[in-house]
């Protein structure tokens, strides 16, 4: 997707012009309650960069940051528990940002990733870092709750979620000839909702009620409200 959450990028402007002064408020899309995020500041014992020669007088630069937010709502899904951080951050008065990192650790809820499957898709978390599936699906006419057993991995900048095992709860040799059927209809490729060009996803585990995200990338240009 190429607009980052509007939330955080909107909050990171403010971060710049306020440079770690004030209290942010996070949240897009459609209007829900939305907690509260506050910026950390950078330790004192941090090493002291120059700002980069070709900054303009109209541009504002921000060495490091590190933003907290426990909710995070955009149009193309909920977050929750989201850490942004990275160092480079520069603001261009036509509302772009670009940073020279950016890293962000977030909470995908499972209703986040069941929304885009499908109605009635239930993920659930299983032993061993895995996650369950259940969804009712047609095949040959007949209307199956299909489950499975799936392994999460980070793949090709994607959250992927495929299953070891599917049960149709059928007979025997339904079983067999739906298989293979089944297993494309539970098997899961989903991009993170409203991530950046330039930020992939590198790794996801299982964690309570959702997946736990990390992302990271360079050079990442960060397109707020009315930048074209």
């Amino acid at each position: 997707m190429k607009n980052f959450l509007l939330g955080v990028a909107s909050t990171l402007v403010a971060l710049l012009l306020l440079a770690t002064i004030g209290v942010f408020v996070l949240g897009a899309g459609a209007p829900r309650a939305t907690s509260t995020p506050t910026p950390t500041p950078t330790s004192s014992a941090a090493t002291v960069v120059a700002p980069p020669a070709d900054l303009r007088d109209d541009e504002t630069w921000l060495q490091d940051f590190e933003l907290h937010s426990a909710d995070v709502v955009s149009p193309q899904g909920d977050l929750d528990d989201l850490v942004a951080k990275g160092s480079g951050m520069r603001s261009s008065p036509g509302g772009l940002l670009r940073a020279q990192r950016l890293e962000i650790e977030a909470r995908v809820p499972f209703r986040t990733v069941a929304e885009k499957v499908g109605e009635g898709t239930r993920l659930y978390a299983v032993d061993a870092g895995r996650v369950g599936i259940e969804r009712t699906v047609t095949i040959f006419g007949q209307d199956l709750t299909v489950r499975a057993i799936s392994t999460v991995v980070a793949d090709q900048g994607q959250l992927l979620i495929e299953p070891e095992s599917v049960d149709l709860g059928g007979p025997a040799f339904l079983d067999s000839a739906a298989s293979a059927i089944a297993r494309n209809l539970v098997t899961i490729r989903q991009d993170i909702p409203g991530m950046p060009d330039g930020v992939v996803l590198t790794e996801v585990t299982v964690s309570g009620a959702g997946f736990r995200v990390f992302l990271a990338g360079k050079d990442v240009t960060i397109k707020t409200s009315g930048t074209q």
